[in-house]
């Protein structure tokens, strides 16, 4: 029988964990670590997750604020407001929101956040720091995924995994992360020949493409555990019925909202055939926000020599 692996309940797991290390480090340094998370523009999406990333902050005991630029601001004045937070002593963390307004040099801004308060893992010296095995917070979703596939014992060790997408933020540090855990590790794309075959390869597969329903049950083997990092917004009723077919909560859901949230995976294909699966929602997303925090209370120690 296929298991549902839920990342909803880990998140809560984790938080709890950062929780007592957040009491343990105010114990011993006197006060919270901080997170601060940039946000410029009013992107109404961004807003939901910056708005999480400081509500989870305040759940375990953090400092979480949010500093808002407007969508007009200059790339010097967002280069200002990064190199002020990089020197103020009370952050600890510093996550800029993407994507940025269009015209601003996102890779530039980035590189100047301090590594040592990059709790997103982008800055390059971070990056290098993941691929040469040596100690830096690496992108949330990824690190997030891996311990999902810890705490529920699946055996990584050896095993075939194919990633499906290539980005900064989830196809290449999860490539990273688990040829660290001894994987045979294949990273597929929108220019790989014979997608299918290539994925029925993988004893887990990760899907992170940004398509509703992309991969189907010819993508995956019997037996392969699907890790679905999509989120999707669905409002075409036709598709939401194929993705759901005969799922009454689901359509009652759609005719409710007149949208569905859906992943990359076609879970009703897909799922028969797995060991484990995430669901879409409930799976990788409540991990990401709970490792931003778990990075920023790591960023605090590691500022201070702990």
């Amino acid at each position: 029988m296929t298991r549902l692996l839920d990342g909803k309940a880990l998140a809560a797991q984790l938080r709890a964990e950062v929780a007592a290390g957040v009491r343990e480090w105010m114990a011993e340094s006197g006060r919270a670590p901080g997170l601060v998370a940039m946000l410029v523009g009013e992107d109404p999406a961004s807003k939901v997750y910056v708005g999480s990333k400081t509500r989870a902050c305040e759940e375990v005991g953090m400092r979480g604020r949010n500093l808002q630029l407007p969508a007009e601001a200059t790339a010097e004045q967002v280069a200002s407001a990064i190199d002020g937070l990089n020197a103020d002593p009370e952050v600890d963390g510093i996550l800029v929101q993407l994507p940025l307004p269009k015209g601003l040099p996102e890779r530039e801004l980035l590189d100047r956040v301090d590594p040592a308060k990059d709790v997103d893992g982008f800055h390059p010296e971070n990056v290098g720091r993941l691929w040469l095995d040596q100690p830096a917070p690496a992108p949330a979703t990824p690190s997030g995924i891996v311990e999902l596939l810890r705490r529920n014992g699946i055996a990584l060790e050896g095993k075939r995994a194919v990633i499906v997408g290539r980005s900064q933020i989830v196809g290449k540090p999860m490539a990273a992360l688990l040829l660290r855990q001894n994987c045979t590790v294949t990273v597929a794309h929108s220019r790989t020949r014979d997608l299918p075959a290539v994925c029925r390869e993988a004893d887990v597969l990760v899907a992170a493409i940004g398509r509703p329903g992309a991969i189907g049950a010819e993508h995956v083997r019997d037996g392969a555990v699907v890790i679905d990092v999509g989120i999707n917004r669905v409002r075409d009723a036709a598709l939401a019925e194929r993705l759901f077919p005969g799922d009454a909560a689901r359509r009652t859901e759609f005719e409710k909202k007149g949208s569905i949230l859906v992943g990359d995976v076609d879970f009703a294909a897909v799922a028969p055939r797995c060991e484990a699966i995430t669901p879409v929602p409930g799976g990788v997303g409540p991990l990401t926000v709970a490792m931003v925090v778990s990075n920023t209370l790591a960023a605090a120690r590691r500022r201070q020599g702990r």
